[in-house]
């Protein structure tokens, strides 16, 4: 089995009667077709939305991320960073990104000596 149909049927798996399962990004491969039936066992919903559907403008674009930051601002959100690297480390850092050893965010960030 594909991990990408791994990952797919353990989501349909978590999900209640009626859920809605939202696909966003390929990390783990090309989805494959999905069978609608194995969305009617539970009545389910699926969507794959793709970013560049939502930002098709500047104005979209900007609007989208003016929203975003605001809401990192006032807390809303919040930015977790689960791997820092000093950027003289910066091959180190695109190596474990490379080789799949980070999950999260990857920030480099200024050496303390400059």
């Amino acid at each position: 089995m594909l991990r990408w149909n791994f990952y797919f049927q353990g989501s349909l798996d978590c999900l209640k009667l009626r859920g809605h399962l939202v696909l966003f990004g390929q990390s783990s491969g090309t989805p494959d077709p999905v069978p609608v039936s194995a969305l009617s066992v539970k009545s389910l919903s699926l969507t794959r939305p793709t970013l560049m559907h939502y930002t098709v403008t500047r104005d979209k674009l900007l609007e989208a991320a003016g929203e975003l930051f605001e809401n990192v601002a006032n807390g809303v959100l919040r930015v977790r960073v689960n791997h820092k690297y000093p950027l003289s480390q910066a091959a180190e850092a695109h190596t474990a990104l490379e080789s799949r050893q980070t999950t999260g965010s990857v920030v480099l960030i200024q050496d303390a000596s400059l």
